[in-house]
């Protein structure tokens, strides 16, 4: 059912406020301004500053993380040679039911 043609300036008034919407959204805040570039050997110190807050796994979790790694990789490897194994059997007793017929 089509609708019935409405009052022309509501229908403008509607379309300039969409139009209004669309250009300037409501709740964006105003653009900041540009904060000061900072210098050479000030981005060096706070590169350093930042380096100093890295903490190195000690030598004791890194062995135990690794052997844990190779341990899901074995599992993984037994997993999928069981799933190749199931697909392969089951291809090949499709195949000789259908070459049987």
């Amino acid at each position: 059912m089509a609708k019935k043609p409405g009052n022309l300036a509501a229908m403008k008034s509607r379309a300039a406020k969409s139009a209004a919407a669309v250009a300037a959204p409501a709740g964006h805040a105003p653009a900041e301004p540009k904060k000061p570039r900072t210098s050479i050997p000030e981005f060096f110190r706070q590169v350093r500053a930042e380096a100093r807050k890295i903490t190195w796994t000690s030598w004791k979790e890194t062995w135990i993380t690794s052997i844990m790694v190779f341990i899901m990789v074995i599992m993984a490897s037994l997993f999928f040679l069981l799933v190749d194994w199931i697909l392969s059997n089951g291809v090949k007793m499709v195949l000789e039911f259908v070459s049987g017929m």
